[in-house]
């Protein structure tokens, strides 16, 4: 049994450690027109796995209930969502300029 807890308290520190690494990122956002004069919202600055960028992007558009894709390290989602963005990145543990 003690091995299993060792083995849950290195899994714990894991973990930690991945959320100390999103701390240390800046992520920014902005806001741009496209076609149409369609507004897209996008978030730039991930330093992480393109797997843990796309699980976020699945999280944040169901959240805004918005569509969007991952392209080279940033989020792009439909429509301007730069006013409640700040507060869901938050919630997965990145710091926003």
């Amino acid at each position: 049994m003690a091995g299993d807890d060792t083995l849950e308290d290195l899994l714990d520190e894991l973990e930690s450690n991945s959320d100390l690494e999103k701390a240390g990122q800046r992520l920014s956002i902005r806001t741009e027109e496209r076609r149409y004069g369609k507004a897209v919202t996008i978030v730039s600055g991930f330093d992480v796995p393109t797997s843990e960028i796309e699980s976020i992007a699945s999280d944040l558009k169901s959240s805004l209930a918005a569509g969007g894709t991952t392209t080279d390290r940033s989020i792009e989602l439909q429509g301007d969502h730069a006013d409640r963005l700040p507060d869901l990145l938050q919630e997965h543990g990145y710091e926003v300029d």
